[in-house]
Order: C-alpha cells, then sequence, then structure tokens
C-alpha cells in the first residue's frame, strides 16, 4: 500500500469511529506533512482521494473538513483484467447503438451517459464569447486557417502544453470536430485494412467502433483498474502480433479511471518506439484530476514523434461544440493531407469563441470548481453503491475523470439489467459493450459526472434491487 494510500484509510477509520466528525476541520496539509512524516503531495493525494469518496470537502482559504461518516464499506476493484490476447475481428456497433440510445434520452436517469451534467459547464459564458468573436470574425483568417485551424486557438492549447511542461510546436497542433475526429485520423494515418491494434481491456467502445469501420483487428491487452495498460502483456502482444499502432487513455481511462503513473508512461513510450509502434493517445480527460497537479501525458515522454496526442474541450467546456485537437507529431502531415480529403475543416465560430474564452473567460476557474463538484459526486455514487448494490461488488476510485467501474457477482448479466432498467427510467452502461471479445459480462460503467439529487438516490436504490433479482 502506498503512503497516501496508507494516509487515506487512517482518516477514514477515524472518521468512521467518530474520532472525526461532521463539521470537523482537518489538519492542514502543512501540519499533516510534517506531524506524519510524509512530503506535502502526498498529504495532497490523501485529502483528494477522500473528497473523491465524498469524506471531506474543501473550502476556499479554510481547509478540509469532515462531511460525514461511511455508511458502508466498498471494497476496491483491483487487478489486472483477464484479457484475451487473440486477434479479434471487431463487431460492436449494433449493441453499442442501442445502448446509446437510451442514454441519450432526458427522461433517463443518466448513469449510462458518457457526458457530464451541462449544468455544470459555462455554457452561458461561452455564449458571450461567442456573440462577441462572430461579430469581429475575419473571413479570410478563418480561410488562412482553415485546415490546421484557428491560429489563435492552437497558440492557446500550445501555451496550455508550456504550462504543463511540454513543448510542442504551434505547427504540430491541427484542431479537429471533436476528439474522436482527431482519434479516427490518426488512426488512418498508421494502418490499413487487415492491419491490428492494441487497445485496453476493457477500453473505450468508441475506439472498438472505429477499428470496426476501418476492418481492423483489435489486440486487447490486461489493464490495470489503477494503473494502466500491464506493459509486459502488451510487449508480448508487439512481438506476436505486429500492430500498426496502440489506440491507449493513460488518463483517467474510460471506463476504468485508471492513471497509469509517470514512470510507467515513460516505459511505455521507450518500449513502444522501440518497436517503432505508433501511439494514439486518447487524453479527454487529463484536465479532471482530483489531485494537485494535471498528470502528464504519455506524449511528455515522446523524444521520437511517435504519440499523436488526442483531446477536446467537449468534456471540459461544451460538449456542441465539437471542438477538439491532435498534437501529431511525426505524423502531423499525414493527419493534415487526411483532414483535407475528409472533413476539410472545424467551424470557425466555435474556434474563436474558445479562443477567445481561454484568453479571458476563466477557463482554469472553471475546471477548479468543476473537478470540485466531480469528485463530491463520486464520492455520492460510491457510497450510494456501498449502500444498494449486492454483497461481493467491486467498484474502482478513480482519482479523476466522472466513470466509475463496477464488477458484479459473476452470475449478473448487465446487458440483462440495462434492459430491465430503461424500464424504470434508467440508463446503464454494461461492461460487453467495452470489449471486443465480448467480455466483461457482469461488469458495467457508472457515470458520476451529475449532481446528486434525491432522484439520483432513488435510481441507485432500484438499481441495486434489479441487480438483486
Amino acid at each position: 500500500m502506498k503512503r497516501y494510500e496508507r494516509l487515506t484509510e487512517e482518516i477514514t477509520a477515524s472518521i468512521r469511529s467518530g474520532l472525526l466528525q461532521a463539521g470537523d476541520r482537518l489538519p492542514s496539509v502543512r501540519q499533516t506533512s510534517a506531524s506524519r512524516g510524509v512530503s506535502p503531495s502526498t498529504v495532497f493525494k490523501a485529502y483528494y482521494l477522500l473528497e473523491a469518496r465524498g469524506l471531506i470537502r474543501a473550502r476556499d482559504r479554510s481547509g478540509y473538513y469532515v462531511l460525514r461518516a461511511p455508511h458502508a464499506t466498498l471494497p476496491e476493484l483491483d487487478g489486472l483484467s483477464s484479457a484475451s490476447a487473440g486477434r479479434h475481428p471487431v463487431d460492436v456497433s449494433d449493441n453499442v447503438l442501442q445502448v446509446l440510445n437510451a442514454t441519450l434520452r432526458r427522461d433517463m436517469l443518466p448513469f449510462g451517459s458518457a457526458f457530464p451534467s451541462p449544468s455544470l459547464l459555462p455554457y452561458g459564458r461561452l455564449a458571450k464569447f461567442m456573440a462577441a468573436t462572430v461579430q469581429r470574425l475575419d473571413p479570410w483568417g478563418s480561410i488562412d486557417d482553415l485546415s490546421p485551424g484557428d491560429a489563435a486557438l492552437r497558440r492557446a492549447i500550445a501555451l496550455r502544453y508550456l504550462a504543463d511542461g511540454m513543448s510542442v510546436p504551434v505547427d504540430d497542433i491541427i484542431i479537429t470536430n471533436g476528439a474522436l475526429d482527431a482519434l479516427n485520423l490518426s488512426l488512418a494515418a498508421v494502418t490499413n485494412p487487415g492491419d491490428a491494434v492494441i487497445v485496453e481491456s476493457p477500453t473505450f467502445y468508441a475506439a472498438l467502433q472505429s477499428l470496426e469501420r476501418n476492418h481492423l483487428h483489435a489486440i486487447e491487452v490486461a489493464t490495470h483498474p489503477r494503473e494502466g495498460i500491464d506493459l509486459q502483456a502488451l510487449e508480448q502482444a508487439i512481438l506476436r502480433h505486429r500492430p500498426k499502432a496502440c489506440w491507449l487513455m493513460t488518463t483517467f481511462q474510460n471506463p476504468l479511471g485508471s492513471l497509469m503513473p509517470d514512470d510507467k508512461k515513460e516505459a511505455l513510450v521507450r518500449l513502444l518506439a522501440s518497436h517503432d509502434v505508433a501511439l494514439i493517445e486518447d487524453d479527454v480527460y487529463g484536465e479532471l484530476y482530483f489531485g494537485e497537479q494535471r498528470p502528464r501525458p504519455a506524449k511528455a515522454f515522446d523524444r521520437d514523434g511517435i504519440v499523436m496526442h488526442c483531446s477536446s474541450f467537449s468534456k471540459t467546456l461544451a460538449p456542441g461544440y465539437r471542438v477538439g485537437w491532435v498534437a501529431a507529431g511525426r505524423y502531423t502531415r499525414r493527419i493534415m493531407r487526411n483532414k483535407l480529403t475528409t472533413s476539410l475543416a472545424t467551424a470557425a465560430p466555435t474556434q474563436a469563441a474558445i479562443a477567445a474564452y481561454l484568453e479571458k473567460g476563466g477557463f482554469d476557474r472553471h475546471l477548479r470548481q468543476f473537478r470540485q463538484a466531480l469528485a463530491s459526486q463520486q464520492g455520492e455514487l460510491l457510497q450510494a453503491i456501498a449502500r444498494y448494490f449486492p454483497k461481493g461488488t467491486r467498484a474502482t476510485r478513480p482519482l479523476g475523470g466522472y466513470f466509475v467501474w463496477v464488477e458484479l457477482p459473476a452470475h449478473i448479466d448487465t446487458l440483462k439489467v440495462h434492459r430491465a432498467a430503461l424500464g424504470h427510467g434508467i440508463s446503464i452502461a454494461p461492461g460487453p459493450l467495452f470489449s471486443a471479445s465480448g467480455g466483461f459480462g457482469n461488469f458495467l460503467r457508472l457515470n458520476g459526472g451529475h449532481p446528486w439529487n434525491p432522484e439520483m438516490e432513488q435510481g441507485m436504490a432500484t438499481l441495486g434491487k434489479l441487480l438483486a433479482g
């Protein structure tokens, strides 16, 4: 057990025993660091994890306070997935579309949704920037930057990379129609039909859909719910299947929420470079960390230009604006050529609005509030799972993002539960959506990105009854 985890469990035990009660102020980070003989970073990680579990909450310029005692103990899902490392043709789109159609209905409790609540995003403030920038939009300027994207926006993204300690040339950044467009353009830059691509197990279902559409084979590699893909299994898969690319989420992976440590990210990039395998890095949740600083992406360790770092503003700012990007490294020209022959351009007004917002709109202030809300909501969700789900249930405890991956007793079929839940106005994302081989039948992904309320609480109670049969 790591130091921050040990500290987290000690404080949790103090809350559970009543030694620390609701309303009590925790010792400051400095005090705890000195008294425990650990670094401030260790204390921050423990406090953020306690906040993610809904046990404490930070107050501006005041410190951390106890919210409540935990009602129940939920075992953490910890261990590698049992992935089949074979070469799989992909056929998931029908199941995915069926489930997604249900999650998009407003009358459904959105536990199966892939998006955070719009109420947590600054649509009103962003709309003001849209109105202002549209009036002074230079038509010739939008043509000049047609395919690579708005020059001001690309510069703003490059500056955010720089603030995180990464030097990414502006000319390597290509604006796309959301992150999925960036990911698909990257995939097309390094593969041909029939090629193999390595994915995590479980993996984001949109990755599987992209492989299916491009007639590619998926190589599923076991992935740890806390620390990401198994590098030893990855190397074995590379030697056996000779893939052209890896499509991975190294930071707050969907659906697991796993966060690969820096040393493992560095080893990952070194391994792929040694075999000349491209990395398509899906990093749409990187800004949604609960810790004291943003985790570095694998791109930070790229010395050979093999990492295509893809992200967007869809999960942090405005899903409907569909503005993403790829920092393409050595593949910049190929991706630019692919974009010219497919989507050609991204809408100029939305790019200009986001560029202006990044300069003057308070994006980092919004992110701080957003992250705090997500951490609190995840805590509520985990407590509800502990209260209502069957004995033997385990769940991940991500340090960022808004998804929780839940393992249920082996006899439960989450595809059947999904269909039953729809009749009660509840959406979930069943486990088989996240596997090319149809695995994870007794798993599900739940969305913690929506404010907790009595309806959500009742929905979890109802879902617990359905799971119990």
